[in-house]
């Protein structure tokens, strides 16, 4: 009846993988409770598994126990937090990505230097605050979509900087943009959108046209696998969708379509993308072709303090 063409890279970054085994490691090592700042990924499913194996996750370091063992999570955290874990006597174990930890050195190089900073990015995203406090009033943060709004000071240099989940797309429309009103503009040493949300992104782009609909597996707070749904509409797919998991998708989407794209967030398991080829192949939709633009062989070792004693 109809196929399926299936993206990749999809799913698990390496940032990602090693945020969660940083998380399996400390509670094997330890035992519960282990407590994490926050979503260690954004992803409903490996939250909730984790949290049935013994972590606790916490909105603030306040409702950690004095002592106890807290990690922080992937999408990084302000130098504020880790003063305040020191302060409390907290056992902290940093599962920041390193990726993100590479925008934030850059942001306190360049302030360092005495540049205004353009963080390109969404000023609610955990990624972004992290970002802020490494250089308190010297960051401004740039809606992607709204690059006109953001005020500088005259005759400051200026550097740009982005959330690392981010489309490229959109990241480089609004670097244009602000290069126009900031001539001097000063770029990063390297781009900072991670190869895993750019090569996701790129997968989709390549399916996207021949497909009159794409799933996205992925949660809603998910950056970057919101970005891949808007990368796919972007690209010509007739329609796309974000699901958390399979009880999600709507088998009235399958109306008229001949073929499905299906892709996944970097903080997905891969067993919710076969439940979602399960679901499609019992609606006819069992025909189905990997397409691969890139491998991916990057791995991160875990935290040191996990380092010399990991599985």
């Amino acid at each position: 009846m109809g196929r399926v063409l299936l993206a990749a890279p999809r799913g698990y970054c390496a940032g990602v993988e090693r945020a969660i085994v940083t998380v399996e490691e400390a509670l094997r090592r330890y035992g519960p409770p282990v407590y994490v700042r926050r979503q260690i990924v954004h992803n409903t499913f490996v939250v909730g598994d984790l949290t049935r194996r013994g972590a606790v996750f916490v909105e603030e370091l306040g409702e950690v126990p004095d002592g106890g063992l807290v990690i922080f999570s992937a999408h990084g955290v302000s130098p504020a937090v880790r003063q305040d874990a020191e302060r409390r006597g907290l056992r902290a174990v940093d599962a920041t990505c390193p990726l993100v930890t590479k925008v934030h050195k850059e942001a306190v190089r360049f302030a360092e230097a005495g540049h205004r900073i353009l963080l390109i990015g969404h000023a609610e995203h955990e990624e972004v605050e992290g970002t802020l406090g490494e250089a308190p009033g010297r960051i401004h943060v740039v809606d992607p979509a709204r690059p006109d709004d953001v005020r500088l000071p005259e005759g400051v240099p200026v550097s740009w900087l982005s959330q690392t989940t981010l489309s490229v797309d959109e990241t480089m429309g609004a670097v244009a943009r602000l290069r126009e009103r900031f001539p001097g503009l000063i770029d990063p040493p390297s781009d900072d959108i991670c190869y895993a949300s750019q090569n996701r992104q790129e997968a989709v782009a390549a399916i996207a046209p021949r497909c009159e609909l794409v799933i996205v597996v992925g949660s809603a707070n998910s950056s970057n696998s919101q970005r891949l749904v808007d990368v796919a509409l972007g690209a010509g797919a007739g329609a796309a969708h974000l699901v958390d998991r399979v009880g999600d998708a709507d088998e009235r989407w399958l109306d008229g379509v001949e073929t499905v794209g299906v892709s996944s967030g970097a903080s997905v398991p891969e067993h919710l993308v076969g439940e979602l080829l399960d679901w499609l192949a019992g609606h006819g939709y069992a025909d189905t072709t990997p397409v691969t633009l890139a491998e991916e062989t990057l791995t991160f070792s875990l935290p040191p303090g996990l380092r010399d004693r990991s599985r």
